[in-house]
């Protein structure tokens, strides 16, 4: 895959990742589009095929965190907010035990 195709494409997952993110979250939604422009824009220019490559890697890093890592959350009172977990960070309801099991 070309170059150009790698940044197109990191490009396009950030925004995917960002509309999934911030669903409903105007101003999020928003801050997040404008950071993400302004950045491919600011290295428009860049020529150095290190450094482009450094960028997509950085491109992909940050969507993984996105993805995997941040959760919504709205303020539904003074004291309480409701948290809204995307169905991706879901995981199996696994009880905690403080013994390690014996492996048979």
């Amino acid at each position: 895959m070309g170059t150009r195709l790698k940044v197109l494409s990191v490009f396009k997952a950030l925004h995917r990742t960002r509309m999934a993110v911030f669903k409903d979250d105007h101003r999020a939604l928003t801050a997040a589009r404008l950071k993400i422009n302004e950045e491919f824009r600011k290295n428009r220019n860049e020529m150095s095929e290190e450094n482009i490559n450094k960028m997509i890697k950085m491109g992909s890093d940050v969507e993984i965190v996105l993805r995997e890592s941040v959760l919504q959350m709205e303020h539904v009172g003074e004291d309480k907010l409701l948290l809204r977990p995307r169905e991706s960070l879901m995981l199996e309801n696994v009880p905690y035990c403080d013994q390690p099991r014996k492996k048979s």
